[in-house]
C-alpha cells in the first residue's frame, strides 16, 4: 500500500522476493492543463509488473475491505500512504507493518524527514513497526540509522531512504514470516511530533542565527521551499549552509555578491546561498545564476 516515488523502489524489491497478490494505491487524479488523469508513481510501477492494482476512494468501504480479505495476505506493507482503519490493517494474518521515515518515536506525524533537517538533527533513519490504532505509535520491529550529512537538504535524505528501504523492508517481511522477532515498544517520553509543512509557513526569518536560517532553507526544500521577498518577488531559496568564518558590515537581511559567492546576513552570521528559483524561472545552482545575473551586487531581502 503506498503512493509517492519514494516507495518505488521497495515495490521492486519486494517483489523480487515474495508473491505481491495485490497493490494498492489512491485514485487517478487530473491534473495539468489538459485535466488529464494522473496515475500515483506506486500504480505506474505495479502496472509496469504486472501487479494488480486496488484503487478504493474509501478504504472503510465494505466492498473494498471484502476484497482485501478476500485475498488472504500474510503481510500487507505500507508506505507513504493513508491512515488505515482498523478493518483493513487486521485483514494480515501475520502483521501490517508501515514503514515510517525516521527513528520512532522520533518525529511522529506526515513530515518527519522535513523536521529532522529543520532542526539540525545529526541523524536520522527509518523505522518499521506494526499498524495499530494512534498513527505512529505501534511497536518497533526493526530500525536503521542514517547520518545526515552537513548541509543536506529534505530531498537528500528523501533519496538516501529511498535507497535503503527495500532491504529494510525485505529483512522486516523475513521476520515476520519466520516469526523470529521480538517487537519493540515505544517510549512515549521520548515522543515528537512532526506535522505537516506548509508554504505559507515557509518565509524565511532572517532575524535568527545562520546555523538556524540554513536549517530550516534545507528543511523546506525542494517543496515547498523556503522563500523571502526581493524586488516585489518571491525567491525560493533551495541550498544553503552556514557562515561564521566572516564579519560583513551589513544589515540584517541585506546580501552581498562577490567573487561568485552569494551570502545574506542573519541576526549571527551569514546564510552562503548555493540554489535559488526566482518567480517564474527554473531553479539554479548559485554558479549558474550569477553567470547571468546583472543585477545589484547588494540588496535587502525582506
Amino acid at each position: 500500500m503506498g503512493t509517492a516515488e519514494i516507495a518505488v523502489p521497495t515495490l521492486v524489491t519486494i517483489n523480487k522476493y515474495y508473491n505481491i497478490k495485490a497493490v494498492v494505491t489512491v485514485p487517478d487524479k487530473p491534473q495539468g492543463r489538459g485535466l488529464k488523469m494522473q496515475y500515483s508513481p506506486i500504480k505506474h510501477k505495479a502496472i509496469e509488473l504486472g501487479l494488480n492494482v486496488l484503487q478504493p476512494e474509501n478504504l472503510s468501504d465494505a466492498a473494498f475491505v471484502a476484497e482485501l480479505q478476500a485475498i488472504l495476505p500474510d503481510i500487507i506493507i505500507v508506505f507513504a500512504f493513508r491512515i488505515l482503519p482498523e478493518a483493513v490493517y487486521k485483514s494480515a494474518k501475520i502483521a501490517t507493518f508501515n514503514i515510517h521515515t525516521s527513528l520512532l518515536p522520533k518525529y511522529r506525524g506526515a513530515a518527519p524527514i522535513n523536521w529532522a533537517v529543520i532542526n539540525g538533527e545529526k541523524i536520522s533513519g527509518l523505522t518499521t513497526f506494526i499498524l495499530q490504532e494512534k498513527v505512529d505509535t505501534g511497536n518497533i520491529l526493526l530500525q536503521k540509522i542514517v547520518e545526515i550529512k552537513e548541509n543536506s537538504t529534505a530531498g537528500d535524505l528523501h533519496d538516501t531512504f529511498a535507497q535503503i528501504a527495500p532491504q529494510l523492508t525485505a529483512d522486516t517481511c523475513d521476520l515476520l514470516l519466520t516469526h523470529k522477532y521480538t517487537p519493540q515498544i515505544q517510549d512515549e517520553a521520548a515522543a515528537s511530533p512532526a506535522p505537516k509543512i506548509f508554504r505559507h509557513n515557509a518565509k524565511i526569518d532572517w532575524n535568527k542565527d545562520a546555523q538556524t536560517v540554513s536549517n530550516f532553507i534545507n528543511g523546506y526544500s525542494p517543496v515547498p521551499a523556503a522563500w523571502t521577498n526581493w524586488n516585489d518577488m518571491q525567491v525560493k531559496i533551495l541550498r544553503a549552509f552556514p557562515r561564521f568564518d566572516l564579519s560583513l558590515d551589513l544589515q540584517t537581511g541585506e546580501f552581498i555578491i562577490a567573487e561568485n559567492t552569494f551570502l545574506v546576513k542573519c541576526r549571527a552570521g551569514l546564510v552562503q546561498v548555493i540554489e535559488l528559483q526566482l518567480q517564474g524561472k527554473k531553479p539554479l545552482p548559485i554558479a549558474d545564476f550569477l553567470r547571468g545575473y546583472r543585477g545589484d551586487s547588494h540588496g535587502t531581502f525582506l
